[in-house]
């Protein structure tokens, strides 16, 4: 979602004038249904070698919002190792549906999540087909319109498809999150020309989700104009998992901040960078 955002970055400190980057950090905020948001990077929670772990690198990373897979909490115990590592004062849960092969059984998971009180936001994921995890567009958007019926927020998790993405915009869905590459596979944006039309065309938060395996490939997802990027597999199974989730979180910011510069167009000629007149005359 392309947004314009009118930013007055300048401050008068007697005969200077000095760029405030906190004014424009401050100002640019995401909003998702009635939560807003000053982190545009969400966090997994898989695959962290313990709950201390994950809890450091949820503090690097400076998120408002964490995934939870259903099928891996005791939702009947509140002093399960996982729920108590999480400040939920400060951190949003966003229950997904990972492990869903239909419709069906992702709606059950929704609602397990919602009167067990965890939360009415959904990250919808089916995935039927076992080798790639890539989610099943029909069953999909079939379980998108059912839960939006049902009271829920809904951030389907899809392949890079723009008519995709259009229909579940129309069904109600709070955001979309198309995939950059397959889920875990850490290879980056693989679909960049299909995602830049999705941006352009939707009128909710585009997050990018699944294979991003670098810092810089989060900076790349935000240059493009994403809102947000979901990342876990690249920060939890890094060798230092705390340090590359602050690295993650520094990237976002900066490729946030590039988007907001109005990055130049690509061009096929050379242009010198020194001109052959001084600025100054």
């Amino acid at each position: 979602m392309v947004t314009d955002i009118t930013l007055n970055p300048l401050l008068v400190i007697g005969p200077l004038i000095c760029y405030d980057f906190n004014h424009i950090m401050k100002q640019d905020l995401l909003t998702i249904s009635d939560k807003i948001f000053s982190s545009r990077l969400i966090l997994g929670t898989g695959k962290f070698s313990s709950p201390l772990v994950m809890k450091h690198a949820i503090d690097a990373s400076e998120t408002e919002m964490v995934t939870v897979a259903m099928r891996r909490v005791d939702v009947t115990d509140s002093q399960d190792d996982f729920i108590e590592s999480i400040d939920r004062t400060k951190i949003s849960f966003l229950p997904n549906t990972s492990g869903a092969r239909t419709a069906e059984e992702a709606v059950k998971l929704a609602k397990i999540a919602r009167i067990s009180g965890l939360s009415s936001w959904i990250k919808l994921e089916i995935t039927p087909e076992p080798n790639y995890l890539l989610p099943d567009p029909i069953e999909t958007l079939k379980a998108a319109q059912q839960l939006v019926k049902d009271g829920f927020t809904v951030l389907p998790y899809i392949n890079a498809d723009p008519i995709l993405a259009k229909h579940l915009e129309e069904a109600g869905c709070a955001a979309v999150m198309p995939l950059a590459s397959p889920i875990g596979s850490n290879q980056g944006i693989r679909v960049k020309e299909l995602i830049q039309i999705i941006i352009e065309q939707s009128t909710v938060p585009v997050i990018i989700d699944a294979g991003l395996g670098r810092p810089s490939h989060a900076a790349e997802a935000l240059e493009l104009g994403a809102d947000a990027v979901i990342v876990n597999t690249a920060i939890a199974t890094a060798h230092d998992p705390i340090l590359n989730a602050s690295a993650f979180n520094l990237a976002v910011k900066a490729g946030r901040k590039a988007y907001l510069s109005g990055l130049p167009s690509e061009i096929r000629q050379a242009s010198a960078s020194s001109p052959f007149t001084s600025f100054l005359s």
